[in-house]
């Protein structure tokens, strides 16, 4: 990844923002220096294997509905029992993150969800399949809240775009991986196969985790006499209000990366090769332009830009033009000008990746980062829950028609513009958030 010129860049980049920040803890700069860029590039892994995993059952779809007898309502409700758990455990985990060794908390999840995804291979009707949907909730449910615990611990306000650019980027080419992959097992060898070979290396990440981050399992942020009580958290109406505007930025991610291989093969014609390299390269724009976008967003702020303003607005850019992909991709009349549309969705996807949880960051500041983005996660994913089951009811309802499904997403999409614009107070670290003995910053709107 560091040997071409942009991956270079970003691995300065990286080092950059993990070296400007310092460590909390009061470790020596070598360990931190170490430990904060393996730590980091391991976590963006992390990601793109939450992804990879996450949306193997969309592109088994083609395949597994038909063996399995599935109709569009049940592949919906299968798709959406992910989320039946992931979404309420969000709170859990926040509040864990913010009271445990996040590092162990990491590792636990991610085996658990690794084992649910190569199980996922060998069921045989919809029980099972929802009952191992449910089982990768959980597992899955540790990433973002520990993720965003660490770049809050670690990185300074002016590097704060391209740290989540980074877990966005990841967020993209996860599915662009596993799409790829996917697609190539599915055409060649069946379904199964790509639950058990995604299960089996989601697995070998233990290891290089467990190396990097053992040294830090006693760090004084992970204990839990550093954090703030999740009771004050839950009487913050911003992380609720953050969520709402989460709710939207989800639905229309979901949508597409539930549904697009179906579609694209059910509805369009597309061929499974076709329907692969298309979907593979819109996450591989939308990973490219998460890094752009953070890396953009970070050069603003150092030149003055006030981060909370330019982060929402951000934000409400990102899902207006989603909101327009998304129908123009249910009016395409031609294969390539769906193919624009979609990597219309992909260029600006990488924006909501990195800029919910980069507010999140800043209101709630190191010590309550997990509690917070785990309010954010949870109120957001339930997006994972109804979702996928109203577009399973609306296109089972119009004979397999998708276009609105389609309409309903953008909708969703374009409603949570205005809410990240108008419905947030201004951005600034809330007080009881702040570290002990430091007065709160000034606003950053």
């Amino acid at each position: 990844m560091c040997r071409t010129g942009a991956g270079r860049e970003h691995c300065a980049a990286l080092r950059a923002v993990l070296l400007s920040a310092g460590e909390d803890s009061g470790m020596d700069e070598r360990r931190g220096r170490q430990a904060g860029v393996w730590l980091t590039l391991l976590l963006g892994a992390l990601v793109l294997l939450n992804y990879v995993d996450r949306g193997a059952l969309g592109i088994a779809a083609p395949k597994l509905k038909h063996e399995l007898d599935l109709t569009p309502y049940a592949f919906g409700l299968a798709v959406s029992a992910f989320a039946w758990i992931y979404a309420p455990a969000q709170f859990a985990v926040g509040w864990l993150a913010d009271r445990f060794c996040v590092y162990r908390l990491i590792a636990a999840g991610l085996a658990l969800w690794a084992l649910a995804t190569l199980l996922t291979g060998f069921v045989s009707g919809l029980a099972m399949l929802v009952a191992l949907r449910v089982i990768l909730g959980v597992g899955e449910g540790v990433a973002f809240p520990a993720a965003s615990k660490i770049i809050a611990r670690h990185v300074a306000p002016e590097h704060r775009g391209i740290a989540n650019g980074t877990v966005a980027a990841a967020l993209a080419w996860g599915p662009a991986l596993g799409t790829f992959a996917g697609g190539l097992l599915l055409a060649s060898v069946g379904w199964r196969a790509i639950f058990w070979v995604f299960g089996g290396v989601t697995l070998l990440w233990l290891v290089p985790w467990l190396i990097a981050s053992r040294p830090h399992w006693s760090d004084r942020a992970s204990r839990a006499g550093d954090s703030v009580p999740v009771r004050t958290v839950m009487r913050e109406p911003t992380p609720w209000l953050l969520g709402i505007g989460h709710f939207c930025n989800t639905y229309g991610f979901f949508f597409l990366l539930a549904w697009l291989p179906l579609y694209l093969v059910e509805a369009r014609g597309l061929s499974i090769g076709t329907m692969t390299g298309m979907a593979t390269a819109v996450y591989l724009v939308q990973g490219a332009g998460a890094l752009l976008w953070g890396w953009g967003s970070d050069a603003l702020v150092r030149r003055g830009w006030p981060e909370g303003r330019l982060r929402k607005g951000l934000l409400s850019f990102y899902q207006l033009s989603l909101a327009a992909a998304i129908v123009g991709a249910a009016l395409a009349t031609s294969t390539a000008t769906l193919f624009g549309w979609l990597l219309l969705a992909g260029a600006v996807g990488g924006i909501g990746g990195a800029n919910s949880y980069a507010l999140a960051q800043i209101y709630a500041g190191p010590r309550a980062a997990g509690s917070w983005v785990g309010i954010l996660n949870g109120v957001g994913n339930c997006s994972g829950i109804v979702g996928p089951i109203l577009t399973g009811w609306l296109v089972g309802r119009h004979g397999g028609d998708f276009h609105v499904a389609f309409y309903a997403s953008a909708g969703i999409v374009g409603f949570g513009a205005l809410w990240w614009w108008l419905a947030l107070p201004p951005v600034e670290p809330v007080a009881a958030a702040v570290e002990p003995g430091i007065p709160s910053a000034a606003a950053v709107e």
